[in-house]
């Protein structure tokens, strides 16, 4: 079987999408393309969402990518690309904290993210707060996932419900 080679990986915030993402471009020797620099621009100002589809369906036409995450707007296009989709389906507890741990580092310190961003107190504490998001998300990113996943007319979906499992998955490919 040849190896993937556009790959979504999906999952709620903090399950460690971007993490994954990395790993196997390292590993697979295919291009990652992280999806909060192409929906963020500095200063936090959102690109509007017929950008961002445009964004994604060019890298999405190349016979090569990994996306670590699908979002409103455009969910549809890597899905309709996509060899292989990795759900991380984590319980909410460790997906939670591992957000916070996450978050709580990068306020301390001042870590630069998509586009020159950082996080602020005033920003995990906003209403659009990526702390509140996988509070309010968790439950549909699941059952979308899952859903995904019964799905046969998709691409195939490999649901990991503990890191171990990811792991034991993560020991057979190539290094």
């Amino acid at each position: 079987m040849n190896p993937p080679s556009r790959i979504l990986v999906y999952g709620v915030h903090g399950s460690g999408k971007s993490t994954l993402a990395h790993l196997l471009a390292q590993r697979l020797g295919l291009p990652w393309y992280p999806v909060d620099d192409l929906l963020w621009e500095p200063r936090w100002v959102e690109v509007p969402v017929a950008v961002q589809r445009s964004r994604i369906e060019a890298i999405c036409r190349r016979e090569r990518w990994i996306l670590d995450g699908a979002y409103h707007g455009w969910r549809d296009v890597p899905l309709a690309r996509a060899d292989l989709v990795i759900g991380l389906d984590y319980p909410r507890g460790l997906s939670f904290r591992w957000l916070l741990r996450r978050t709580m580092n990068r306020l301390s310190t001042g870590e630069i993210i998509c586009n020159g961003n950082r996080e602020s107190l005033s920003s995990v504490l906003s209403w659009d707060s990526v702390l509140r998001w996988h509070l309010t998300e968790y439950g549909k990113e699941r059952r979308r996932m899952r859903a995904w996943h019964q799905d046969s007319s998709g691409p195939p979906v490999l649901l990991f419900d503990t890191p171990q499992a990811l792991e034991r998955w993560l020991a057979g490919l190539p290094r």
